[in-house]
């Protein structure tokens, strides 16, 4: 007889094995939409790393305006330092260490770019940071404001399936 197998903290199994409280709990730092999390619970069990990332996609993309806002609350402004202790916390301050980092007066231009992006569409500036320096963050700060409000949501939908995919893989190891 073989001793019971333990599921590892992180792994695909151990997401697919967790009860649903538990596993919400675990994907609402990855996005705090509660459609998307409740959909992601009953979407186990994946198949696979991609299974998870496809199905992700797909709710990101069909989020509406109360899931979306949802999603945005929960993001720091680019550039600023999230304290918490938190997974979500610890992963926005790995993700943000471009603009963090950078220079005062960079700094300066992503809180003036940060004021701009919200007085017109009203919510946070969203770009995956991760492995973006402050300038390309800025420069499309800059870019993104000449946008109309569909295309924005566009570009946000998809900046938010990418910082998801990113979160997600931190969770399951991949």
């Amino acid at each position: 007889m073989h001793p019971p197998r333990t599921l590892e903290r992180g792994s695909l199994d151990w997401l697919n094995g967790l009860d649903e409280d538990d596993c919400a709990s675990e994907l609402r730092a990855c996005c705090s939409a509660a459609s998307w999390v409740r959909a992601m619970v009953a979407a186990r069990p994946f198949s696979s790393p991609d299974d998870v990332w496809e199905t992700s996609d797909g709710l990101v993309a069909a989020l509406d305006d109360k899931g979306l806002g949802e999603a945005l609350a929960a993001h720091a402004r680019i550039g600023e330092h999230r304290s918490g202790e938190s997974r979500e916390d610890a992963w926005s301050r790995a993700e943000q260490a471009g603009a963090l980092g950078a220079a005062a007066d960079q700094r300066k231009l992503l809180e003036r770019g940060n004021r701009a992006y919200e007085e017109r569409f009203g919510h946070v500036f969203l770009i995956r940071a991760a492995g973006r320096s402050a300038q390309e963050m800025y420069d499309a700060q800059r870019s993104r404001l000449g946008n109309d409000e569909v295309t924005e949501r566009a570009v946000v939908l998809h900046e938010l399936a990418a910082i998801v995919r990113l979160r997600l893989e931190g969770l399951v190891g991949a």
